[in-house]
Order: structure tokens, then C-alpha cells, then sequence
């Protein structure tokens, strides 16, 4: 079975950017270093003939992912996203009540998380045990250091 990923439209628009320079950019310029180390003679003792197939092989397999992820990725209707409880697209202002360190982070989905820019996935521990929380809950969540406590401060929306 196949799971599907509910991305927004600005995650759907990079995925469709990177298939685009990887077969339009990356495929030709790996195939014309294959041909060029294959004009050098003998194959069997040619490492940059090796090297280029290996890229191909790699670059061949980050298309057919993508291509998948495009073929099961579902676009959000954020009209539909409400401030209630806490869900995809949802920007979570969140104390840790161990600390008393105050973090915002916006849920997304897998393929659009990025920690540098305090995007948390949906499927992490935090991110699956905030989901469906509401202002003023607090919450226990099971990560590999132990277990953190958070009260939920503020859930607003993406944007």
C-alpha cells in the first residue's frame, strides 16, 4: 500500500522544481560524461566510465522517488485549516515545562520539514504528540532522550 503525503502547494512546487533540473539538467550532463569516458577506449579499466554510471544509477533512483512522491502527494486545502487543535499547517507556539524554554515551530509533512527553518514534521514524536491538542494542554512526549513535557501557548496558522 501506498501511503499518501499531504503536502502545501509551496512544497508541491519544489518537488516539481527538482524533478524538472534532474531530468532536464542533471540526465543530460551525466549522459554526456558517459560518452566522454566511453571515447577513452577500453571500459573495463576506465574509472570515470564507473563513476559516471554509478551517478546515473543514483540520479535514476532520486527521479523514480520523486516521481513517486509526486504521484501520491495530496495538496492541503488551507482554507480548510483551523486553529482549534492543533493539525498540518498549524504554527505551534510550545513550552517545555522542564525548562521553561519557549519554541514555534510549524507542522508539515515529511517532505517539507527543515529544523533550521522550525518546519517539524507531522511524524515526528513532538509533532505526532502535539496533533490534535488544544491551547493550554499539556503534553508528554516520549523522545529518545526521555520524555519532554510541553504546554501548548499559541496555534495559529502557516503564513
Amino acid at each position: 500500500m501506498n501511503n499518501v503525503s499531504y503536502v502545501t502547494e509551496e512544497g508541491m512546487l519544489k518537488l516539481k522544481a527538482e524533478l524538472e533540473q534532474l531530468k532536464k539538467v542533471e540526465r543530460p550532463s551525466i549522459s554526456k560524461q558517459i560518452a566522454e569516458a566511453r571515447d577513452k577506449g577500453d571500459l573495463s579499466e576506465n574509472a570515470e566510465y564507473d563513476a559516471a554510471k554509478e551517478a546515473q544509477g543514483l540520479l535514476e533512483l532520486r527521479i523514480s522517488k520523486l516521481e513517486h512522491t509526486l504521484a501520491y502527494s495530496r495538496l492541503l486545502d488551507e482554507s480548510r485549516i483551523d486553529t482549534e487543535k492543533v493539525q498540518i499547517l498549524n504554527k505551534v507556539k510550545i513550552k517545555n515545562l522542564d525548562n521553561n524554554t519557549v519554541m514555534e515551530y510549524s507542522i508539515v509533512s515529511d517532505g517539507e520539514a527543515d529544523l533550521k527553518q522550525k518546519k517539524l514534521s507531522v511524524n515526528t514524536p513532538i509533532g505526532k504528540g502535539l496533533l490534535g491538542k488544544k491551547v493550554g494542554d499539556q503534553v508528554e512526549v516520549t523522545v529518545p532522550n526521555g520524555v519532554i513535557r510541553f504546554e501548548i501557548m499559541d496555534i495559529s496558522l502557516i503564513g
